[in-house]
């Protein structure tokens, strides 16, 4: 029997190890196939709230932020591409990229789940910001990642340009926050289980299995 399950994904735009754990999650779905059907919605959290426009070079940022030697951030890079390289996707990160504010990132994603295309923007946003470089803070860029998952372009301007969301937004990271999220990406599935981190796909095929058993336990 089906189970269904919500699956509240709390994660960044701008974090490698969420484009990581996104990617294991929807293997382990395809594995799992008709046994789970699962309502995905991804909730806000922003790694650098503080980060003005413009940003800031990543390696200055992680040496200054974490205490890492640029070659300790080259080589940690070098083992997230790898593990993106896993889930199919391509990361591009160099010495010169840079990190952005992501905040009017989490409003257009607000925006695409009333639309029903959340996830398909958020993939648009991954690809711009880790394969193609492009500022996840920018407005043209938005709109271009939000084309790219066929979402209206002129609307999405709008939506960037009148502000739009901000209080829903700064309400959702709120409510993360002070149920105890504090890093990501953190995977809530029917509000009640927690799987931290860039999981690889069989330990959420595992978690997933088991729970959708607990529900047809629960349901007999």
């Amino acid at each position: 029997m089906t189970q269904t399950m919500t699956i509240d994904i709390v994660s960044d735009v701008s974090c490698p190890w969420c484009v990581i754990g996104v990617g294991g999650l929807e293997e382990a779905l395809r594995r799992v196939g008709d046994d789970v059907q699962a309502e995905i919605r991804f909730q806000p959290f922003e790694l650098n709230p503080d980060m003005p426009a413009g940003g800031e070079n990543i390696v200055e940022h992680i040496g200054r932020k974490y205490g890492s030697t640029p070659e300790q951030s080259a080589k940690n890079r070098e083992m997230i591409r790898a593990r993106a390289a896993e889930v199919g996707f391509v990361m591009a990160m160099s010495d010169q990229s840079r990190i952005y504010n992501t905040f009017d990132a989490h409003r257009l994603l607000h925006w695409a789940g009333l639309k029903g295309e959340q996830r398909a923007l958020k993939h648009a946003l991954f690809t711009a910001y880790f394969t193609d470089g492009k500022d996840p803070g920018a407005s043209d860029a938005l709109v271009e990642a939000a084309a790219v998952a066929r979402l209206d372009p002129t609307e999405a301007r709008q939506v960037l340009d009148t502000g739009r969301y901000a209080d829903e937004v700064r309400q959702a990271e709120r409510f993360w926050r002070e149920a105890g999220i504090s890093a990501v990406p953190a995977f809530i599935i029917n509000d009640k289980y927690l799987i931290s981190g860039g999981q690889p796909a069989d330990a959420f095929e595992r978690a997933l299995r088991t729970i959708a058993q607990e529900g047809g336990a629960q349901s007999s």
